[in-house]
């Protein structure tokens, strides 16, 4: 008989350094149903300040149920199927970026990496400005998560 191996609870560190390591994740707003909306989404962590940022278009279906209701969740995949992140809380959606260099649009810039911004920052800048970008914050007040160690 072999033994069952009970989930290993993740610590706050290890969870933080999961939702760093990853890049895209499914995150849950809550329709005016009730249910979840479930989207996948490439995401930026901050974890002083303990906050993801996501780019979206003003015209969203997530960025509604946001306004309607800011709660929401992000699950973050671990490294294999036994592991992942979940980070709650409430999230706050910017105004459209409307003019070219604007604050929300150079929050949007900053979400990058910097070996992947963009080489022509005015044609980036005026691209989200013509898609009505905004910026999703969403404020982590919980994470949770756990990871199965299965000896292969």
């Amino acid at each position: 008989m072999t033994k069952s191996v009970p989930p290993r609870r993740l610590s706050e560190d290890a969870l933080s350094d999961l939702l760093a390591r990853q890049r895209f994740g499914t995150l849950a707003s809550v329709r005016r149903s009730g249910h979840p909306h479930l989207t996948t989404m490439l995401y930026g962590w901050d974890a002083p300040a303990r906050t993801l940022r996501f780019s979206s278009t003003d015209d969203r279906a997530k960025v509604a149920h946001l306004r309607a209701n800011p709660h929401a969740s992000l699950h973050v995949q671990g490294e294999d199927v036994w592991s992942f992140a979940v980070a709650e809380g409430e999230a706050e959606v910017s105004a459209p970026t409307t003019v070219p260099g604007d604050a929300v649009g150079r929050e949007l810039l900053a979400m990058f990496p910097p070996d992947l911004r963009p080489a022509d920052e005015n044609a980036f800048f005026a691209q989200l400005v013509a898609e009505r970008r905004v910026v999703v914050r969403l404020r982590v007040t919980r994470l949770y998560g756990t990871a199965l160690d299965i000896e292969g």
